[in-house]
């Protein structure tokens, strides 16, 4: 029995009958728009909906490997501080073994002056000279002299320095009174028997850029002098100096 035929049957009042209808038709409708939304699910939502898990899923893996790139980066950021602070403590080191080197040698080549090595001795000379600039813009000079040709002899006598170098595109030279500013300035007297270093102070003009450091021993009548280069004189290097005696 359809529902029509169950509608003449019941013999129901025209108004029931008019909401009997209503009930049916919107039954109708509630089951159409439940189909119509099936079909739009599983022609449009449906696959729109599997996009979207796709497209979220791909997300996420994009995520952990862009973590897991930063956290190389990191590891290698720290891992390069830690390759840049030990590559500086070598240099350091280095360095500091460097200079530790040239001292060793300055005192090797110092004391095989002093005892004389493969049967070579000499008599007085200038082993070195240092210079150094002293806050107040004076130069603080140190000369070692040695003699090992008569061990048992003591070397005395008197130092004088001269420097020679440029001023305003001229050389010029200036002697002992000129770096102590003083007319007559007496000579710095030494007296030792195998070595002595002798320092003090010296002026430099404004302007002046110094070449060559001469040192000039005078004893028992006799004067040596010995050059260095400025170069060495300020790195305190023993070279090999020009000598002189008259």
């Amino acid at each position: 029995m359809d529902v029509f035929t169950l509608v003449r049957h019941l013999r129901l009042p025209p108004m029931r009958r008019r909401t009997r209808w209503l009930l049916i038709v919107l039954t109708i409708l509630w089951i159409g728009s439940v189909a119509l939304a099936w079909w739009w699910s599983a022609n449009w939502a449906s696959p729109r909906l599997a996009g979207l898990t796709a497209e979220n899923t791909r997300l996420r893996e994009q995520t952990r490997q862009l973590d897991e790139l930063r956290q190389r980066v990191a590891t290698l950021k720290r891992s390069d501080d830690i390759s840049r602070a030990a590559n500086q403590e070598l240099q350091t080191s280095l360095s500091e073994r460097d200079e530790e080197v040239s001292a060793l040698r300055a005192d090797v080549a110092f004391y095989e002056r002093l005892v004389g090595t493969s049967g070579q001795r000499r008599g007085l000379s200038v082993h070195s000279v240092k210079m150094d600039q002293d806050a107040n813009g004076s130069w603080h000079y140190a000369t070692t002299l040695t003699q090992n040709l008569n061990r048992g002899k003591i070397s005395q006598g008197d130092l004088t320095l001269q420097i020679e170098g440029a001023k305003a595109g001229k050389l010029q030279t200036l002697e002992w009174n000129d770096l102590l500013q003083k007319h007559d300035a007496p000579a710095q007297p030494f007296q030792f028997r195998y070595f002595q270093k002798v320092e003090g102070s010296v002026m430099l003009p404004p302007g002046f850029t110094p070449h060559r450091v001469r040192v000039y021993l005078r004893s028992e009548g006799t004067t040596i002098q010995q050059a260095f280069p400025w170069s060495d004189a300020l790195s305190g290097e023993v070279a090999a100096p020009e000598a002189g005696k008259h």
